[in-house]
């Protein structure tokens, strides 16, 4: 072998890999929750800072029609205080009914104090959940100080039939409530929707076509059976990441989907899916990803 041809097979390959880890979707679960309280504009921040392609981030919706970034519809004992600076306990979280609960009270809370025992270095601070409009207009600020290129949003829209006039609206009125601010701040085309609930994503794909959508699993069943039950095929396909094989990639492909798993933290982990060729990771370390995607 030739040491001509050595070396245009060292820079082929090196292209190569450098294509695939700019394309590689590096998405910050709540921010960056292993490094900032989640969900918050700080954690946002912290992601553009790191290099992200995505902001991923749960969306909720209080009592005056406010959209809020949280995970659950409620307090979580686990990360937030209430208005006056006591604890929540897990037996009585749900009764902080962030539906039930205007902005204002909601914004009194401290969510970003409390040492969250599963990521030790996540920086503390007195953070409240803040409202859509809030974190894209700071995102939109930030990246244009510091001459960042365009990111995208991945919204996810937390709702169940079960929870449908309890802990939030039904989904027509949720979806409509979300986009006035996706289409009111002109981020629609840097957008995804993803969800568990297929309704919701049945309702973007009849009122909003031209979103981004993404289902997310964490069942046992197939694709294929996942897929007949939303009843369209989305642009994403995001299993949990144990989900992910050599199989379902096929599946995936043949599909014409990407795949975007979630919540990959650790560095096997990561590795495993970059070796798969997945087409973006959620993390709550993007900084891991992208170290991982540079080797």
């Amino acid at each position: 072998m030739s040491r001509l041809y050595l070396l245009f097979l060292m820079l082929f390959t090196s292209l190569s890999y450098a294509s695939f880890s700019q394309q590689l979707d590096i998405q910050g679960h709540r921010g960056c929750r292993g490094l900032m309280p989640e969900n918050t504009i700080p954690a946002f921040m912290k992601a553009l800072e790191l290099g992200v392609n995505t902001l991923e981030m749960d969306a909720v919706i209080s009592k005056d029609n406010q959209v809020v970034l949280s995970h659950e519809p409620f307090l979580s004992h686990e990360i937030c205080l209430n208005g006056e600076g006591g604890e929540i306990t897990e037996a009585n979280e749900k009764k902080y009914n962030l539906y039930q609960m205007t902005y204002a009270d909601i914004q009194r809370c401290d969510c970003g104090s409390k040492k969250h025992a599963r990521f030790p270095v996540q920086q503390k601070m007195v953070a409240h959940k803040p409202l859509l409009s809030a974190v894209i207009d700071s995102v939109e600020a930030y990246r244009k100080q510091h001459k960042l290129p365009p990111v995208q949003y991945n919204i996810e829209t937390k709702s169940d039939p079960a929870g449908d006039g309890v802990f939030h609206p039904a989904p027509d009125e949720f979806v409509d409530l979300v986009m006035a601010i996706v289409n009111r701040k002109g981020i629609a085309d840097r957008t995804i929707i993803q969800s568990f609930d297929p309704r919701t994503l049945r309702v973007m794909r009849k009122k909003y076509p031209k979103v981004k959508l993404a289902l997310l699993v964490e069942n046992q069943l197939s694709a294929e059976e996942n897929l007949k039950q939303l009843g369209f095929t989305p642009a994403i396909y995001s299993p949990y990441h144990l989900l992910v094989n050599t199989e379902l990639m096929k599946f995936v492909r043949q599909k014409g989907m990407q795949i975007i798993p979630w919540t990959a933290n650790e560095p096997a982990e990561i590795k495993r899916l970059l070796a798969l060729k997945v087409d973006g990771i959620i993390s709550d370390y993007p900084d891991r990803v992208l170290k991982l995607a540079k080797l």
